[in-house]
């Protein structure tokens, strides 16, 4: 079914949207795949933050016009399912990673993270980044390492003077 002039301008609209505030765009060939797995691909989509789009070219090229993904317009041929991660860079990766192992008919063809074009192979590496939680979690242990290391080097040091024990250098009176 067409889409009549209106409609064309909702679709650019919407995505344009989504391209302003998104981290990553992965664009996938995506010929071949079955609707159930297309239905599968979505609904994981939506549980981690991917907006998942199957759009015509020229309008996604329209749609990404003036964002950082502008990058991408002369490399937008063929059938092709736009992926932009919202919640973290990585979010699309991981998505079309997964699907491409079962499905060899999904291959991507264009990696676009902060104004920069990627090769398709690069998915693997957004695909690596750690999500939001693992990267807190790693942070925050960065951030203790410091204070772990001093406490052993003060019980290193009360271990050396006395075997960790505290004892006191005037005797306690005794009462009687």
């Amino acid at each position: 079914m067409a889409l009549n002039l209106t409609q064309k301008q909702d679709v650019v609209a919407e995505v344009a949207e989504i391209a302003a505030k998104a981290h990553s765009l992965i664009a996938a060939e995506y010929a071949g795949t079955t609707v159930s797995q297309m239905t599968a691909m979505r609904k994981k989509a939506r549980e981690n933050g991917v907006y998942l789009k199957v759009v015509k070219n020229t309008l996604a090229s329209r749609a990404v016009a003036g964002t950082e993904f502008e990058v991408v317009q002369d490399k937008l041929v063929g059938p092709l399912l736009y992926a932009f991660s919202i919640e973290e860079p990585g979010a699309a990766g991981r998505l079309i990673k997964e699907f491409a192992k079962g499905n060899d008919k999904l291959q991507p063809k264009v990696v676009s993270v902060g104004g920069q074009l990627y090769p398709p192979s690069h998915v693997e590496v957004l695909a690596s980044l750690p999500t939001r939680d693992q990267a807190l979690a790693m942070l925050a242990r960065v951030l203790a390492e410091p204070a772990t290391m001093f406490a052993r080097a003060i019980k290193a040091v009360a271990d050396k003077q006395g075997g960790g024990e505290v004892t006191p250098d005037v005797e306690a009176p005794v009462e009687a």
